[in-house]
C-alpha cells in the first residue's frame, strides 16, 4: 500500500476580508492510498499556511513541503513517515506551522493504520484505559458580565461537572476580568469546577501574579495562559505563588518545546492541542515527558469534531487522560462538519470502538465554506 496523493481542503466560515474568530476555520487534509484507504486529518491553525507547508514542490535537501516527501511511502510506517516529515522540512518546519501541517497528516496516518488492522486507535496506542472520559466545556464569554450567568447556567443543566471560558472580552480589563469571574462562579456555585484561559493577555509576570491573588477567592481550577509560553520565568514564578494551578502550552509543539516548558516554567498542567503539536505520534511523547516530571496533561481541543474524536482515542489509551476539552462553538464547522460528532452524554464523552476516526464529514458543508 502506497500513498497516491494528499488531499487539502481550506474551510473557513467569514470571508477572507472579516475578523475570524476560534472555531470558524480549519485544515483537513486527506491522505489517500493505492487501495483505496483515506486517512482524514485536521490542523487548527492558520489554513492557508499549512496548505502552502504541504503543498510546496522540493526547494533543496531541508525544504522540501510535505506531500512531496510522502508519495510513494508506506502509510503504515507511522513513526518513519514523521521523522522524514520533520528533517525533509527542516528549514520551514521544526516548529510552529511546519509541525502543525504534520500534525494533520500524521493523525491521517494513525486513521489509515486502524483501517488496514481493522482495530481502533485506542489498542493501536496500546489499549483503552476508561470507556468514557469526563468533559469540561469551553465557552467565549459574553461582554456583559451577568449575561455569562445564562451561558454558565445552561450548560450545567446540559449535564457539564466543569467549565472554561476565555477569548472574547477576557483578559482586556481587569475589573471586567474580575466582574466575569465572579458573575460566573455565583452562578454555579462554590463547588462548580472553573477554570479561566487567559490566552497570554496578562501579558506579564506582575499584572499576572495581581490578578491571581484577586481572584483566589473564586477557587479556580486552573489559570490558563496568563502569559505567553516563552515566558518561562514568568510561568515560573507564578507557578511558585502556589495560589492556583497554571496551565498553558497550546501554542508548543514537538517534544523539545515541551520538555523546555516542562522543566523550565513547572505548570501543574500541559496542554498540547493534537492538530498542533506534531499529532497523535509526538503527543505519546509529549505525555510520556509530562507523566515522568509530574505535570498533568490536559489537551487543548477547540475545532471540529475530527480534533475530537482524534483526541478521545488518544486519552483512552493514556493512563492518566481523565479530562477533555470539549468546544461550546456555535460555528458550523465545530457543530455540522461532522455529521456523527461525538455527543456530551452525563458530562462524559464515550470512547467508540470505530475503526479508524469513525468520523463522517458532510461534503456540503466542505464546499459551502472551502476557500
Amino acid at each position: 500500500m502506497k500513498i497516491v496523493d494528499i488531499e487539502v481542503i481550506s474551510l473557513r466560515v467569514p470571508a477572507l476580508d472579516q475578523a475570524c474568530e476560534w472555531g470558524e476555520d480549519a485544515l483537513i487534509v486527506r491522505v489517500i492510498t493505492d487501495t483505496g484507504l483515506v486517512g482524514i486529518g485536521e490542523s487548527d491553525t492558520s489554513p492557508l499556511v499549512a496548505k502552502a507547508i504541504i503543498e510546496a514542490p522540493n526547494s533543496n535537501l531541508y525544504c522540501s513541503g510535505l506531500k512531496a516527501l510522502l508519495l510513494g511511502e508506506s502509510p503504515l510506517e507511522i513513526q518513519k513517515l514523521w521523522d522524514k516529515m520533520y528533517w525533509g522540512s527542516n528549514y520551514l518546519g521544526r516548529r510552529g506551522a511546519g509541525i502543525h501541517a504534520m500534525s494533520a497528516i500524521d493523525i491521517a496516518l494513525w486513521d489509515i493504520a486502524s483501517q488496514y488492522h481493522q482495530v481502533p486507535i485506542h489498542i493501536l496506542l496500546g489499549g483503552k484505559y476508561r470507556d468514557k472520559i469526563r468533559a469540561y466545556g469551553t465557552f467565549i464569554p459574553a461582554d456583559i458580565p451577568d449575561d455569562n450567568r445564562v451561558i454558565a447556567r445552561k450548560l450545567k443543566e446540559k449535564g457539564f461537572t466543569s467549565l472554561k471560558f476565555g477569548g472574547g472580552i477576557m483578559g482586556n480589563d481587569p475589573i471586567t476580568d474580575y466582574e466575569l469571574v465572579k458573575a460566573v462562579r455565583e452562578e454555579l456555585g462554590d463547588d462548580f469546577e472553573l477554570q479561566i484561559d487567559l490566552a497570554s493577555k496578562w501579558n506579564t509576570y506582575s499584572h499576572s501574579a495581581d490578578m491571581f491573588k484577586k481572584l483566589e477567592s473564586f477557587h479556580l481550577n486552573w489559570i490558563e495562559e496568563p502569559v505567553l509560553a516563552d515566558d518561562m520565568k514568568g510561568y515560573l514564578k507564578l507557578a511558585k505563588l502556589a495560589v492556583t494551578k497554571i496551565a498553558g502550552g497550546e501554542s508548543l509543539t514537538t517534544r523539545y518545546e515541551f520538555e523546555d516548558f516542562i522543566r523550565q516554567a513547572q505548570p501543574d498542567i500541559i496542554q498540547p492541542d493534537i492538530t498542533r503539536c506534531g499529532g497523535i505520534s509526538e503527543m505519546r511523547i509529549i505525555n510520556n515527558i509530562a507523566e515522568m516530571n509530574g505535570v498533568k496533561m490536559i489537551p487543548h481541543g477547540f475545532s471540529t469534531g475530527i480534533l475530537l474524536a482524534a483526541t478521545v482515542q488518544f486519552l483512552a489509551a493514556t493512563k492518566y487522560g481523565d479530562l477533555i476539552e470539549y468546544s461550546q462553538s456555535e460555528s458550523p464547522l465545530f457543530t455540522k462538519l461532522v455529521k456523527n460528532l461525538l455527543p456530551l452524554e452525563e458530562g462524559h464523552v464515550r470512547v467508540l470502538d470505530t475503526i479508524g476516526l469513525g468520523v463522517e464529514l458532510d461534503e456540503n458543508i466542505m464546499e459551502l465554506y472551502k476557500i
